[in-house]
């Protein structure tokens, strides 16, 4: 009599369904002599700050626990030292990536051309990315999440930030001195 009735079963796992509004996109303006668009729903952009050569800026997704850490260098004579430490930080990843994918990027009438890096897996940073006019400028930027980096936790958010890297990428104009 005790023994009769159902067994418990386990409950299948449940996933959050994360979903995000539409990006909205505004320009961003600075110091720095560049522009791109951010989404104006939920981004914000910090203060340029600057540390030695280095002038940078964050754009803040509080919402999402994330921001993409931008940093601009100035070209001289330097474009090849410029590019191998963009690519060596993405490389950095490898030991806890998946798989790192890499898609070109060329905007020849804005001349802003780059690479985007997507890094699968339980990395730091999710996105790496560059963009250069090749003479003069030079812009990096990395995702990062404020958690700890598990892939299928941070998915829906990384894919959502994607597109707004993209709209950057896909934005820049460099201003002229």
């Amino acid at each position: 009599m005790l023994g009769c009735g159902n067994d418990p079963l386990p409950k299948p796992k449940g996933f959050l369904r994360l979903e995000y509004s539409d990006a909205q996109y505004k320009k961003v303006t600075s110091s720095l002599p560049f522009s791109f668009d951010k989404n104006a729903l939920l981004a914000s952009v910090s203060k340029v700050k600057t540390s030695g050569e280095v002038r940078g800026l964050d754009v803040k997704y509080p919402s999402l626990k994330a921001t993409i850490y931008l940093s601009y260098k100035t070209v001289d004579n330097n474009l090849d030292s410029l590019l191998r430490d963009a690519q060596n930080l993405t490389q950095k990843h490898t030991m806890k990536a998946d798989e790192i994918t890499y898609k070109p990027f060329e905007n020849s009438v804005d001349k802003v051309y780059g690479m985007l890096y997507e890094v699968g897996g339980d990395a730091a940073s999710q996105s790496q990315f560059y963009v250069t006019d090749s003479t003069r400028h030079f812009l990096s930027g990395s995702l990062y999440f404020y958690a700890k980096p598990n892939y299928d936790s941070i998915y829906p958010a990384s894919e959502y930030l994607k597109k707004d890297i993209k709209r950057l990428m896909e934005s820049i104009k460099w201003k002229e001195n």
